[in-house]
């Protein structure tokens, strides 16, 4: 059990049937009345961010969200096989679970496959991958001072806006939060 009193960042907790993770708190104790606790949660499994406040004295049950290293083998329409590198388990994923910046993960990859109790609810892509360009406009040189982009296809499918120096089969660097290019690899 969690008290809304000894609430931390990060906490994960469960509430009306659905996970919450304590994104900021703040203890409130004004001139007159009883002391509170306001607080900014996240539902972890629709992403969706509340305030709220509670009673210092609220209890809820604790919530342990796993996050497991998985490899991306290969997707099948809309289902994405990922498979567990210690009981070598394949496990499908509806695409509804990957998010938006999956699209920066090619075959062979580690995840991080996040459930609770069980029930997948959201798929974690490593924070950098290094991909191929395979399409792009060439550049010119003497164009690099002015910090100019242009858009670049990966081998993935995805495109990007990259530097005017990046060329077709050039490995570049990739920040999958943000989806921008980082530097050359």
């Amino acid at each position: 059990m969690v008290v809304a009193g000894d609430f931390k960042n990060g906490i994960t907790f469960e509430m009306d049937g659905q996970v919450y993770q304590v994104i900021e708190f703040q203890h409130v104790k004004p001139g007159k009345g009883a002391a509170f606790v306001r607080t900014k949660i996240k539902n972890v499994m629709t992403g969706s961010v509340t305030e709220r406040t509670f009673s210092p004295t609220d209890k809820f049950e604790n919530a342990v969200v796993e996050r497991k290293d998985m490899q991306y083998l290969y997707n099948d329409g809309d289902l994405y096989y990922f498979m567990d590198m210690d009981s070598f388990e394949q496990i499908p994923i509806g695409a509804d679970k990957l998010g938006d910046n999956f699209i920066f993960v090619k075959e062979n990859e580690m995840c991080k496959i996040v459930s609770y109790k069980g029930n997948v609810f959201a798929v974690e892509p490593p924070m950098f991958v290094v991909l191929e360009v395979t399409d792009t406009e060439p550049g010119f040189k003497g164009d690099t001072a002015t910090g100019t982009t242009k858009p670049a296809t990966l081998e993935t499918g995805a495109t990007i806006k990259v530097p005017l120096f990046v060329d077709i089969g050039t490995k570049i660097k990739i920040d999958t939060r943000t989806g921008e290019y980082l530097e050359r690899a």
